[in-house]
């Protein structure tokens, strides 16, 4: 029986685990620095940036979502960005993907949201099949640009001329 619920701070140290294949996975690893303490002060600190969804199968966590809210302007309406889907290898091909997408799409539209969107890999046939089979269909002519790193740090010490910095 797979059941969709809410994540907890007890489950904070199965998606690490779960993060930690994904970017094996992926290819990723030496991109991996996740830790449990910045994870669970993220989803469940005193201003959490994304949430959690948990998949149990027969009563173990078997796969998870983590997303957080966007905003549309040509929408006017908030949406979901879905950062990471997983499910556990043994638990592949027993419906827990679509199970936690169909949960994505249920919150999305009690929240009004416009959209729920996220990225694959181009070399991730099976993901893309899969999500193709839910009616999801790849945006086309937007190009992902990301400032990580040092680059971000320096782009932030360069300040603006004239610009009083914005502080929150």
């Amino acid at each position: 029986m797979i059941e969709i619920r809410a994540g907890a701070p007890s489950d904070v140290a199965f998606v690490i685990a779960c993060i930690r294949a994904l970017a094996e996975f992926e290819k990723l690893l030496e991109h991996f620095h996740a830790t449990e303490d910045a994870l669970a002060r993220h989803l469940f600190g005193a201003e959490p940036s994304c949430e959690l969804l948990v998949a149990e199968l027969d009563g173990e966590r078997s796969g998870y979502a983590l997303f957080f809210t966007t905003y549309s302007t040509f929408l006017t309406r908030p949406g979901i960005f879905l950062e990471d889907l997983f499910v556990v290898a043994d638990a592949r091909g027993k419906g827990l993907g679509k199970a936690l997408l169909v949960e994505l799409a249920r919150l999305a539209v009690h929240r009004e949201c416009g959209r729920v969107e996220w990225s694959v890999l181009d070399w991730n046939r099976r993901a893309i099949e899969f999500y193709d089979s839910l009616g999801a269909r790849p945006v086309t002519g937007w190009i992902p640009y990301r400032l990580e790193g040092d680059r971000l740090s320096e782009l932030a010490a360069t300040g603006s001329m004239g610009v009083r910095p914005f502080r929150s």
